[in-house]
């Protein structure tokens, strides 16, 4: 058990997620302490078997004593307090960006590479959301077959680029209801009823950050610098939910049903494929749920070895606060923080 739990960003969305999804995980702790910026310090916050707790200002002193953090803030302010709270002797899972790609850090999803915890230094990085639906969906196929190539086509809800979006979607949806044109504070562009395909900043070859670090990301995961992936990522009018079109080519050939196998049995995976009957994952009902869906499974119609599928997945859960639990819980189990 751990005895001290403390959860940065405790007053955001995902950090809002995050304290559900300790109660939902039944991760164990004695003392939870909650930590905000200034503006959210002071404020009490509904917790699960705890009743009200009141939010701390984050600071150096808030970590003493701390086994375990999670944090779920932007990249500036991890870079900021994550040093000093590891300095402090506290273990802290990150669902910023900043430390991703350190090779001091260890970048985990549990069903893929749990193995990897135990490698910390005090500091374990949780991926981007988009990297971690497809390397979730594509685990049981590498497994069983390898893995040689990735051509991914993402479709990314507004709540990726946090709660100003999502109002500036219901904004500008109402405004184009009325034959008004919208305002893009958030966005490059107006996103009511549009499609915007850039996430992130130019980078180099012309692709955008956001695909950039769902080929770096998922080479680190995976320890496989050999797999070749090619990633376009797009915004799209949709509140809560990532969906992406995966192709990919396995070394070896594998049958269809044998392919629908693995997504049964895989951990974190949920099957929904029935073409006939129109079944298959749309992001409004994946929406609150914790895996990861995948449907519309396809064999290359010229390709052998070539796999074709939809996957959706909630991004405020497995995509950011279910995935960080899940390594709380996973650090929990095997005592990495124990004092």
């Amino acid at each position: 058990m751990i005895k001290t739990l403390a959860v940065v960003g405790a007053t955001g969305a995902v950090g809002q997620i995050v304290l559900d999804e300790i109660n939902r995980q039944g991760l164990a702790y004695n003392t939870l302490k909650l930590l905000a910026s200034q503006r959210s310090a002071g404020t009490t916050v509904q917790v699960a078997g705890q009743g009200g707790l009141q939010v701390e200002l984050l600071r150096p002193e808030a970590f003493d004593g701390v086994d375990l953090v999670i944090a779920s803030t932007p990249d500036e302010v991890a870079a900021d307090f994550i040093p000093g709270a590891v300095e402090r002797g506290a273990v802290v899972v990150d669902e910023s960006a900043y430390f991703r790609m350190d090779p001091r850090v260890p970048l985990v999803i549990p069903e893929v590479n749990a193995g990897a915890a135990a490698m910390h230094q005090g500091i374990i990085a949780s991926p981007n959301c988009s990297t971690t639906q497809m390397v979730v969906a594509l685990k049981p196929l590498r497994d069983a077959a390898g893995l040689k190539r990735v051509v991914v086509s993402t479709y990314q809800a507004v709540s990726g680029a946090g709660q100003a979006a999502q109002q500036e979607l219901l904004a500008n949806t109402e405004a184009r209801l009325r034959n008004a044109a919208g305002q893009a504070t958030v966005f490059q562009h107006d996103i009511a009823m549009n499609l915007i395909p850039q996430i992130g900043s130019h980078k180099e070859h012309g692709f955008t950050s956001e695909e950039m670090k769902m080929v770096r990301e998922t080479h680190k995961i995976f320890g496989d610098d050999s797999i070749a992936i090619n990633a376009t990522c797009v915004r799209v009018p949709v509140m809560i939910g990532h969906s992406e079109s995966i192709y990919c080519e396995t070394e070896e050939p594998l049958e269809l049903e044998q392919i629908k196998e693995l997504f049964r049995s895989a951990a974190g995976v949920t099957l929904v494929d029935d073409l006939a009957n129109r079944s298959y994952p749309m992001p409004r009902d994946c929406a609150d749920k914790p895996d990861v869906f995948v449907g519309r499974v396809r064999r290359d119609l010229t390709n052998p070895c070539g796999v074709n599928f939809w996957c959706v997945s909630d991004n405020l859960r497995k995509g950011a606060a279910t995935n960080a639990v899940q390594i709380a819980k996973l650090l929990a189990e095997q005592a990495v923080c124990a004092k």
